[in-house]
């Protein structure tokens, strides 16, 4: 089955304008999610809405609310919210470029895949991702869907164009509020240089595909399990010790590296042993 698109409509840059279109870039199917069941009948619990000293309320009886302060809130009418929403544009219009490295990551919240719609689009589409590339520029742009007003980030990415849903500024916590306690220490060059190898020793290409969710697979394999009428037990867990352990940062690091390791020692009893010869005939010329 074809990829349904979540979003019909135009890319626009300055004159330029091409019909495209938006698929999501993630797949949530894969998720694993849990049902509250009511154990003696199996059944699936339902919820009612209620409300504390009245009990159960109609739907037709609930409105939306906007908290102010401690249980105080703005009542807000469906059509009152259905006023203030904005209308459907149908055109992403890049409006500025920025380096698309220089963008902190923590704006980025959803991704998806932008496709010319039809061959008439297929020009420019390629134009302008070409031109995204070379830059290394991302465009960015507002995007309205569903009365809400989305800033995204659009980047080449392959044969094709990624655009990225943003939050906005004041949706973004300030760092400096949690890491004030850090303290201003200045680490031994030593030590630093030590992680610097241990990272460089380390590093690679980014193949996500290396790791696995061991928890989403194993509650995979307790299902399949269940389902066959496994009785599951749950795995001895071992208790800690209490207290906080105290480790040698400079010796953990060295060991980290191979410092102190069976080959290190090897590296050095084969050093030792073609400087023992030499030594010996020193000895022996002095004798």
């Amino acid at each position: 089955m074809a990829a349904r698109a979540y979003w019909k409509g135009f890319l626009r840059l300055s004159l330029v304008s091409i019909a495209v279109e938006l698929y999501n870039a993630v797949e949530t199917k894969s998720e694993i999610s849990f049902r509250q069941i009511h154990k003696p009948s199996g059944r699936r619990i339902n919820y009612t809405k209620t409300v504390q000293g009245i009990g159960e309320v109609k739907s037709a009886d609930i409105v939306k609310g906007y908290e102010v302060d401690q249980d105080t809130y703005v009542t807000l009418e469906p059509e009152e919210i259905e006023a203030v929403k904005l209308e459907s544009k149908k055109t992403i219009d890049l409006v500025k470029f920025v380096d698309a490295e220089d963008i902190d990551p923590r704006y980025f919240e959803r991704p998806y895949f932008i496709a010319p719609a039809d061959k008439h689009s297929a020009e420019g589409y390629v134009v302008i991702r070409d031109a995204l590339k070379k830059t290394g520029k991302a465009g960015l742009a507002q995007l309205t869907i569903g009365g809400r007003e989305w800033l995204v980030a659009i980047t080449a990415l392959g044969d094709g164009l990624l655009m990225e849903m943003l939050r906005y500024a004041d949706e973004l916590k300030e760092p400096a509020d949690f890491f004030d306690e850090v303290p201003s220490l200045k680490p031994d060059k030593e030590m630093v240089d030590l992680a610097v190898e241990l990272i460089e020793r380390k590093a690679g290409k980014f193949t996500p595909e290396q790791f696995e969710d061991h928890y989403a697979t194993a509650l995979r394999e307790l299902v399949h399990k269940k389902l066959k009428g496994q009785k599951i037990k749950a795995p001895h867990e071992e208790v800690a010790p209490g207290g906080a352990k105290v480790i040698d940062l400079m010796s953990a690091l060295r060991k980290s590296i191979g410092e102190g390791s069976g080959a290190a020692k090897g590296k050095q009893a084969r050093s030792t042993s073609r400087r023992a010869p030499a030594a010996r005939r020193g000895a022996k010329k002095r004798a």
